[in-house]
């Protein structure tokens, strides 16, 4: 008979010891699945909230809710990457979980403009932003080798998440209306959310354990504790600032996010304006998202082994180049041909931050500095829907957010190119200023 040991710091079936990092991975990217996939699929009903015989609302209108829910996921990145540092992953978590399902059931109330303001900008703009700064930047802290393929399994199980979602809620949308589309997956999701919160640990000593890779002889010391944790966020905080990767990092966010979610919200309607079906445009939309996952997981695990600034400017041509094919040709193909070179970048290009954070500052607190990256991913991943559906409106024509999503992501592909280098740590001494105790290693 088969002997399994479910104790996180023994973890083992039969003879094979699993290190709790990976389970955490699991963990976290089923959380991320189950609360980030709403953002993307809910494109789908787009067409339903423009349509007169649906709710009637403008594309700009349209755009600004989604646009919303990107902002207030921004904003709430550094405070959230702050409280994951401060107070630990699970507790934040645990507020999100709350949070989400209130979100959800009321945005499957809505019947005016500004609660769908509310409800789904608003409050599930912040429940975003609570499963995906402190969720990643916890995670990638259980890792000290192998971080690429733990960061592309992680977004492979996220991503997947969204290519599910999609055929569900226009299941859910065409058999219960708008109230059973938010109502199901809000509640079955808050709870399995709630549920997986528990067995997540903040950090591997927590549990008596060092991460995944570190030396037999290196000191498990939970680094979590508020005052430790205060000192150590700040003092390195202060260092990343001084370098100029902590603000290019945030600029290549907002421009590559700025260019690929006027895609992720517009897609479907792009192609259903051309006249081809919805089951067609359904599709590319899915076929985006699906090459976006195998990506997801095929380049972390590339850009730990190369490095993650060539990745990353080979991701952001390819969200240059792909959408001038729509300038030239509308047909069906074309959005298909679109969608499977545009979703390699889409994939690529997301997972890469926490590499390249880790490659930058090491073993070093980032929830703070990652949140602040998402600040630029909210921001970007905001205006990009409002910039388009604005100009759409304006034009009549859906060229005008094409050439847009080109000249931001250009932008994004010049930012990239100007990082410096990954061989070296940016910041190897930041640990100089805390006092003995509060260090990872203390002198003794």
């Amino acid at each position: 008979m088969l002997k399994v040991d479910l104790r996180p710091s023994q973890m083992a079936f039969g003879s094979r010891r699993i290190h709790y990092g990976w389970v955490i991975v699991v963990l976290a990217g089923l959380m991320w699945m189950t609360s980030g996939s709403i953002r993307f699929s809910a494109s789908v009903l787009i067409p339903h909230f423009h349509d007169p015989d649906g709710m009637g609302w403008s594309y700009a209108a349209v755009g600004f809710g989604f646009s919303l829910q990107w902002f207030l996921s921004g904003f709430a990145g550094p405070v959230v990457g702050w409280l994951g540092d401060r107070y630990g992953v699970r507790r934040t978590m645990s507020v999100g979980a709350l949070l989400f399902i209130a979100g959800m059931m009321l945005t499957g109330t809505m019947t005016q403009l500004w609660q769908f303001y509310l409800y789904f900008g608003v409050i599930l703009g912040i429940v975003m932003s609570i499963f995906q700064v402190p969720l990643i930047s916890g995670a990638s802290g259980w890792f000290r080798t192998h971080l690429g393929l733990a960061m592309g399994s992680l977004q492979f199980i996220q991503s997947l998440g969204i290519v599910m979602f999609i055929p569900l809620m226009a299941f859910l949308f065409a058999n219960y209306g708008l109230m059973g589309t938010f109502w199901f997956p809000g509640i079955i999701g808050g709870v399995v959310l709630l549920v997986l919160t528990r067995p997540f640990y903040s950090e591997p000593a927590a549990i008596g354990m060092r991460p995944f890779g570190a030396p037999e002889n290196e000191p498990i010391r939970q680094l979590q504790s508020d005052a430790t944790a205060k000192l150590r966020t700040s003092a390195f905080f202060r260092q990343a600032q001084r370098t100029s990767a902590f603000w290019n990092l945030i600029g290549i966010h907002f421009w590559g996010c700025m260019g690929h979610n006027v895609f992720i919200v517009f897609l479907i309607a792009m192609i259903e304006d051309q006249g081809i079906s919805r089951a067609l445009a359904i599709g590319a939309f899915i076929t985006m998202h699906a090459v976006s996952t195998t990506a997801r997981f095929l380049i972390p695990v590339t850009a730990d082994i190369l490095g993650a600034k060539g990745i990353m400017a080979v991701c952001f041509a390819l969200h240059v180049f792909p959408p001038l094919i729509l300038v030239f040709f509308q047909d069906p193909w074309a959005f298909y041909l679109f969608a499977v070179l545009f979703g390699i970048g889409l994939g690529g290009e997301v997972p890469l931050f926490p590499i390249i954070n880790r490659q930058y500052y090491g073993s070093a607190p980032i929830g703070t500095v990652y949140g602040w990256q998402m600040f630029g991913n909210g921001i970007g991943m905001g205006l990009g829907p409002l910039v388009g559906g604005f100009l759409w409106d304006f034009t009549g024509n859906f060229l005008s957010i094409v050439f847009a999503s080109v000249g931001f992501s250009l932008m994004g592909l010049v930012s990239v190119l100007v990082l410096p280098r990954t061989s070296h740590v940016l910041t190897p001494n930041w640990e100089d200023s805390l006092p003995p105790e509060a260090r990872s290693a203390p002198q003794t």
